[in-house]
């Protein structure tokens, strides 16, 4: 469907589609995620060079587009606010929430809560405090939307977390009581703290990391994250 009206967005991804041209992938609030063709965005004139300055990661955007296919065309483009600025661990970490939007949505499939906790995730990470604790939030709350979000209550068993147990993640059954403590266990009281969305630290933080992976990764697939590598190539010392 076209949009004539301005509807809020941000460009989770880009890349030069022909000669002139962008080829974007949106996250709308009224539509979900989308493709869009910016045509002649890259052609040097003054308002198409505003334009492509516009059409980057983490920039609010009003946006509007017209045609009937899956690929539709990107009609205008105003700012919505300034760019959020993202630098050092926090633009890795960014890059990788847009990651996980584009392979996790479907294609025009609206999620206006997402909308909004899309926005909320950038700008705690903007803000460089607690960007772990930003990150499984909105993991989860990307998984809840989903309809993927495990029970962080209860064991598979249906029986309440124990603070003092530890599980392990199975992707049939979900969480476990783990009859050892290994690397690849979570403590009851992480998963308490994660699900009423407190402050995790140390071994909690790398526990909930660790367990968030395990549940994404089926939604994945075999292929790796890009974001991922590139912050691994990135902190890499010689």
């Amino acid at each position: 469907m076209a949009s004539t009206e301005l509807e809020r967005g941000f460009v989770l991804h880009r890349r030069d589609y022909g000669d002139t041209s962008l080829l974007l992938e949106v996250l709308s609030a009224a539509e979900g995620r989308l493709p869009l063709i910016a045509k002649g965005a890259r052609r040097a004139s003054r308002g198409r060079t505003a334009a492509a300055a516009l059409l980057q990661p983490f920039q609010p955007l009003w946006l509007a587009w017209s045609g009937r296919g899956e690929v539709r065309t990107l009609t205008r483009v105003e700012a919505a606010g300034r760019a959020l600025a993202l630098s050092g661990d926090a633009l890795y970490c960014g890059l990788y929430v847009n990651e996980l939007l584009v392979r996790l949505l479907g294609r025009q499939d609206p999620h206006e809560a997402l909308f909004v906790f899309y926005q909320q995730v950038l700008s705690e990470l903007a803000s460089g405090r607690g960007i772990d604790g930003a990150l499984r939030r909105f993991e989860l709350r990307l998984l809840g939307e989903l309809g993927w979000a495990p029970d962080l209550a209860r064991d598979a068993d249906g029986e309440p977390i124990d603070p003092a147990r530890h599980y392990v993640y199975s992707p049939e059954r979900g969480l476990l009581p783990a009859v050892a403590v290994q690397t690849t266990t979570v403590a009851g009281g992480t998963l308490r703290r994660l699900a009423a969305e407190l402050p995790l630290e140390g071994a909690q933080a790398r526990e909930a990391r660790d367990l968030l992976r395990a549940i994404l990764a089926p939604h994945l697939g075999e292929r790796p994250l890009k974001s991922r590598e590139l912050f691994v190539r990135a902190t890499r010392r010689p």
